[in-house]
């Protein structure tokens, strides 16, 4: 997975990343239009497929909605890195599909515009802008077999 960085701050919940007032509508297409929209109103104009969002401390916390992490994988992002994730986002971002690597020093050093490069299979993170790399345990087999076809649901 190759793409921009969209770069956020600590304590980013799934109100931000989808509010609440669009959950009256599951599709996957209606919550991307409004993916990131209460902290950054531009973000669905400037996400291109294969985006990477990066973000610093406790990443989706808040609430234990599923749309958080559909949103976010609906509006083209391949990626979440950050140093760390709110368990129940964690684990539903597996559920759906969403990969998600936590590596601190990654998402300290990574900055909005870089160009990262994600090999999940070897857990190696490469900001090809900074020329760093940074390594995480990659997912097991079966997690990566679940992110591959798309969750848990997918066949």
């Amino acid at each position: 997975m190759k793409g921009r960085v969209h770069k956020y701050k600590d304590n980013v919940n799934t109100d931000e990343i989808i509010p609440a007032r669009y959950l009256n509508d599951s599709s996957h297409s209606a919550l991307a239009a409004h993916c990131m929209e209460d902290i950054d109103a531009d973000f669905v104009k400037k996400v291109k497929p294969g985006d990477i969002i990066v973000a610093e401390k406790n990443f989706g916390c808040g609430s234990s909605r599923e749309h958080a992490p559909i949103a976010i994988k609906a509006s083209g992002v391949s990626c979440v890195i950050a140093c760390d994730f709110a368990r129940i986002f964690f684990r539903n971002s597996i559920n759906i599909g969403l990969p998600i690597l936590e590596c601190e020093a990654a998402a300290k050093d990574a900055e909005d515009g870089d160009e990262i490069d994600v090999d999940l299979a070897s857990g190696t993170i490469k900001n090809l802008t900074k020329s760093k790399t940074y390594s995480v345990p990659p997912f097991p087999a079966e997690i990566r077999a679940i992110i591959a076809r798309g969750g848990l649901l997918n066949k």
